[in-house]
């Protein structure tokens, strides 16, 4: 496959990766993902233009959770693991422009399955990139409602 950028293989079911191209998205239908997780924005130079009509006729399901990066919300991690809660058996890929957002909510999504440590959790996140301040108080609050406390 032509490698989508920061694209990072979880599992046979879960990837996540920066903005993929239309080419890059046939190959996923090819590959035979049935799920499309955007959390990056539509209006930014980064983003795929009708990405969401794209993935729909390469015959995959889409969903977009637009995350501001300079303000991430708990209702978006928290509608984000609802969604992939109810999804655990699709073949899914999550992405945003550069696998920033996306690393941080699918490895969010890990540790609150019990799939991933906190620890590992943290590597998971710093093998993608280095959180700035915002989200590693993001991190830290939402590992926070997770646990319970």
């Amino acid at each position: 496959m032509n490698r989508i950028y920061k694209f990072e293989k979880i599992s046979d079911l879960l990837s996540c990766a920066g903005q993929p191209t239309e080419d890059q998205l046939k190959q996923l239908a090819g590959e035979e993902y049935q799920l499309i997780v955007n959390l990056g924005l539509s209006d930014t130079k980064y983003a795929l233009p009708n990405e969401a009509v794209l993935v729909e006729k390469l015959g995959m399901d889409y969903l977009h959770i637009p995350v501001i990066f300079e303000s991430p919300q708990l209702s978006e991690l928290a509608d984000f693991i609802a969604y992939m809660n109810h999804h655990t058996d699709k073949k899914v890929m999550v992405h945003c422009a550069a696998n920033y957002r996306a690393s941080a909510f699918t490895g969010l999504f890990l540790f609150s399955k019990a799939q991933l440590t906190e620890e590992e959790m943290h590597h998971f996140i710093e093998d993608v990139w280095q959180p700035n301040t915002v989200w590693q108080a993001f991190i830290k609050e939402s590992t926070k409602l997770i646990r319970g406390n």
